[in-house]
């Protein structure tokens, strides 16, 4: 059913659902709250401190005194002092609210509700703080009110009203179960039905995790079942394509102006040693950014293109394929490897695309590095032997499936991922594929010099990073949205970029980035910022999985405290990647101590295994709120390091199902059957967009 058939829900408002991946009445129910707000009973004055900053407080007071309204420049601002019961006093300030100035009457008496400040004096402040009567505070306390992902133009409300429509909708048509009985009672999970309805409005924070868990398993037991499935079918796939080590790829490395490490030296060797056994390579190289996963993997492509095969290379964006190609061949170039090596992304022209499409498919063309225009109907190989994909969860099973089905025979499948997840999560995540971790950094690396500060620190960080494009290097900043959010009180990118472009000096390009741009745009963006053409790139995490920018020295991440460390450490990965010694800045809103010690981790350490796993040991069941961890795993509200215990016993569940029905060939597994194919089908028109 179409969200526009939903009663206030005409075109304009179904397009700012579609931009949020909402289509039709199932997607809208799949799109779970981000967060809840929960009211919670009021403090006093006198009880607040640092680590209150940053975060929602109430109080019950009453109005001190005479409101102050004056204006400052555009503004108009009200200012007025609050006193509760035990004399405590604090000032709230309001913007462009003039007409509040009636409800501010000495001796009224109201709940005051806002997010914590604190002013350059030390002095707390309450800014836009929300008033309510007692009565009607009375009845919000303990409430759970659901707060969505949200896009321009569509507010926090309007989409709170389509899900009550779109769950009427939902219940009248009862889902059926799928997860067998006795599992579901093993591990108490709630019944599916109830776990969506409840996960929207849940009356307490005890009905909350009960829903979340059950829906938590599911998306993670549907998961393993794609991919334990997928490797089934692997392990019975015979090596067609047996590629012996060529003593010119080991010329090729003696000559290399580095040496491997040794993490390097263990993921080649085990390559190696699956491309010549009686089974098909089905392998995930890990490690850190910068860790050297690329050189492996341009060895592992030499020796198939030297045995008289194909090599194809897939990678996230066209900018990243562009500079691995011209790496590629600049090094082939350079130490007399004559192998061909070609290039095929969406933005290149019809004719260019055929040229590359007669050599790929007449065998001229050895190494093959692209984007998902590697997978396309036009595009056949003549002996595809190999296929990579780097940073393997943004293509998901399906998409290198569909890579491999490109071959005559099924070829040898090597992944690449920078994401640092602990190895016992690795083992479930990565079900269908053997691990190699390269848990060494190359020894010219300097490492990065990292600081988390407050707000405070913000005029210092400013003059730092303009001193660092005064010396000719480059910056990245990071925001964790788009645009303005009506309930997500955090720096946006939009906002931010002329901000910045207001207090740096006018010489310093500045320019944005997010992944809601056209995917031109992107691509023109991030090759200026590629050839120095632009000085501080203002960024979402797209810039995550980016190009290689070794002039880039300096990154500011911004609301740090909103971000799962294994994220923030990728981000940093950006920098660090050249000569100049490189930093990054972890600016936080939130002064709690509980922030402060888990953003310490990243000052201590910059090895992300270790990072990943002090994660993992920080969050508690309860510590569900916030920006996601996994990055883009494809999952609605599951999480691998929040819920890491689910996950373990999900991946046990399926691997049950799968001993006891292996091709879901049962009666009570054929429903099953169909929500693993909605679900691997699902992941992949996800990726696709």
């Amino acid at each position: 059913m179409d969200i526009k058939e939903l009663k206030g829900v005409g075109d304009k408002t179904a397009e700012m659902f579609n931009r949020l991946s909402v289509y039709t009445v199932d997607d809208l129910v799949g799109l779970y709250p981000r967060d809840y707000d929960v009211y919670e009973e009021p403090v006093f004055i006198n009880e607040l401190n640092d680590e209150y900053v940053g975060n929602v407080v109430s109080i019950e007071a009453v109005v001190a005194g005479r409101p102050d309204v004056f204006r400052k420049g555009k503004l108009s601002i009200i200012t007025v002092n609050i006193r509760d019961i035990n004399g405590g006093t604090l000032k709230c300030k309001w913007y462009n609210m003039p007409y509040l100035s009636s409800s501010l009457k000495m001796g009224m008496r109201y709940i005051f509700r806002a997010r914590l400040a604190q002013e350059k004096n030390k002095s707390f402040l309450f800014e836009q703080p929300q008033m309510y009567t007692i009565a009607k505070y009375n009845e919000l306390m303990g409430s759970m009110q659901p707060i969505y992902p949200l896009t321009k133009g569509l507010t926090n409300n309007a989409v709170t009203k389509a899900i009550k429509q779109a769950l009427d909708i939902y219940s009248g048509t009862l889902r059926k179960e799928f997860i067998p009985m006795h599992i579901r009672g093993r591990y108490e999970l709630a019944e599916h039905n109830y776990a969506v309805n409840t996960i929207h409005f849940p009356q307490s924070f005890e009905e909350y995790a009960l829903a979340r868990k059950r829906l938590a398993f599911e998306e993670f037991f549907l998961f393993v079942l794609a991919v334990r499935s997928l490797k089934n079918s692997n392990e019975r796939l015979p090596n067609g394509f047996v590629i012996q080590h060529d003593i010119r790829t080991q010329e090729f490395m003696g000559k290399l102006p580095f040496e491997l490490t040794g993490a390097q030296q263990r993921a080649f060797d085990e390559i190696k040693e699956n491309m010549v056994s009686d089974k098909l390579m089905s392998r995930l190289i890990q490690g850190d950014v910068g860790s050297g996963k690329t050189i492996v993997a341009v060895l592992a492509l030499m020796n198939t293109a030297f045995a008289g095969y194909q090599g194809a290379m897939m990678v996230p964006t066209e900018v990243l394929a562009k500079q691995q190609y011209e790496s590629t061949v600049a090094l082939f170039d350079k130490l007399d490897i004559k192998l061909n090596v070609s290039l095929l992304t969406g933005s290149m022209t019809a004719a260019q695309k055929r040229a590359e499409y007669e050599k790929i498919a007449s065998g001229e063309a050895d190494i093959i590095i692209g984007t998902h225009a590697l997978i396309q109907e036009k595009v056949e190989y003549k002996n595809l032997a190999l296929v990579i994909t780097d940073e393997q969860h943004r293509f998901g099973v399906n998409q290198r499936k569909e890579l491999a089905g490109k071959g005559i025979a099924p070829p040898h499948i090597l992944v690449m991922s920078a994401t640092p997840i602990p190895r016992t999560l690795a083992i479930i995540v990565y079900g269908d594929l053997d691990i190699s971790v390269i848990d060494e950094l190359p020894a010219n690396r300097l490492p990065i010099k990292n600081c988390v500060v407050d707000e405070s620190y913000r005029e210092t960080a400013y003059k730092f990073i303009t001193s660092q494009v005064d010396a000719g290097r480059q910056v990245y900043i990071i925001c964790p949205m788009v645009e303005e959010s009506e309930n997500m009180d955090a720096e946006n990118v939009v906002d931010y970029t002329a901000k910045l472009k207001e207090v740096l000096p006018a010489n310093i390009r500045t320019a944005y980035l997010h992944g809601k741009m056209k995917a031109k745009e992107k691509n023109e963006i991030m090759s200026s910022y590629a050839v120095g053409e632009i000085d501080v790139l203002v960024s979402t995490t797209v810039i995550e999985v980016g190009v290689n920018v070794p002039n880039a020295t300096v990154m500011m991440v911004e609301n740090a405290e909103r971000f799962g460390l294994a994220q923030l450490h990728q981000l940093r990965g950006r920098v660090g990647r050249g000569e100049h010694q490189s930093y990054c800045i972890f600016m936080s809103g939130n002064k709690s101590k509980k922030t402060k010690e888990r953003l310490e981790i990243l000052n201590k350490t910059n090895d992300g295994f270790k990072i990943a796993e002090e994660d993992l040991k920080l969050r508690g069941p309860g510590d569900f709120f916030g920006v996601r961890q996994s990055g883009e795993m494809d999952f609605g509200i599951a999480d691998i390091y929040t819920d890491s215990r689910v996950l373990k016993i999900a991946a046990d569940s399926a691997q049950e199902v799968l001993d006891d029905d292996p091709f879901f060939e049962k009666e009570d597994n054929r429903y099953l059957a169909e929500k693993v194919a909605v679900y691997t089908r699902k992941c992949m028109e996800k990726i696709n967009l």
